[in-house]
């Protein structure tokens, strides 16, 4: 479901009928009559709808974590803001950039239509920028020829799951934060599919080798061996982005990991 393009309809709908009221319809209704009813609820909800757009479009915008991609970051059933303009002022719908304030860095927690699929939105971690060579092999990640640091920390005991995962604290870019590996997993990558630039990667027993083409970006889920991200699918397009994820609000099962974003 497209909510934005949605939201545009209900805006242009709410503000034809708000405009019509007041600069023409009002003047033919005699003074003591009624507001119909299509032209109360109408041009009320206008402001209304006027206000979330613009602060979906522009601002920030909800989200719900609906898979475990990004454990122990994000749980299933977070609601997180996502920030709009940190990677840039877009044109709502159509998510063209027209004014470049900043872009994704690695590390960040990034929000994206989902390439093979852009009615869906993702979310993942940005590993590689354009032109990086990013090297995932033996579960081990290394960036333009560097090794990513990571320290070994207690092991991950999944909630209500009767089974732990390696655990580590990992630092991309400027940012640290914990990733998970399961030692029953191999190392491979199973069946990657044939995506747009599929020729900049190359597959092995031990994982991938992927050099970031440019205009796009390789992001990878922090629950290491239960997401399907770049590795899997490929590379996200500049024009994808949706804003970059700062901030827990609610989570209706858990309440304090309201703001415990990390």
């Amino acid at each position: 479901m497209n909510f934005a393009l949605i939201l545009l309809i209900l805006l242009l709908l709410s503000g034809a009928i708000w405009v019509a009221d007041a600069f023409f319809l009002r003047k033919r209704r005699p003074a003591d009559a009624r507001d119909p009813w299509w032209v109360e609820y109408g041009a009320s909800f206008f402001p209304v709808i006027l206000v979330v757009f613009l602060l979906r479009s522009f601002l920030v915008e909800p989200f719900k974590i609906p898979s475990g991609s990004m454990i122990p970051t994000l749980q299933v059933g977070d609601f997180i803001l996502v920030n709009k303009y940190a990677y840039g002022i877009r044109l709502p719908v159509l998510n063209r950039k027209i004014i470049d304030i900043g872009s994704p860095q690695r590390g960040d927690v990034m929000v994206f239509r989902y390439p093979e699929d852009p009615s869906l939105d993702y979310i993942k971690r940005v590993v590689g920028l354009p032109g990086d060579t990013i090297v995932y092999q033996n579960k081990k990640l290394t960036i333009n020829g560097q090794t990513v640091p990571s320290e070994r920390i207690d092991d991950y005991q999944h909630p209500e799951r009767l089974y732990y995962s390696q655990q580590f604290i990992e630092k991309i870019g400027e940012t640290e934060h914990r990733a998970l590996n399961d030692v029953d997993a191999p190392p491979y990558i199973p069946g990657p599919v044939q995506f747009p630039n599929r020729q900049d990667c190359s597959y092995n027993a031990l994982g991938v080798i992927c050099t970031v083409p440019p205009g796009h970006y390789f992001v990878m889920g922090d629950n290491r061996d239960n997401s399907r991200d770049s590795r899997y699918w490929g590379f996200v397009p500049e024009e994808n982005i949706v804003g970059k994820a700062f901030f827990i609000w609610l989570n209706f099962g858990d309440l304090k990991r309201i703001g415990s974003f990390r």
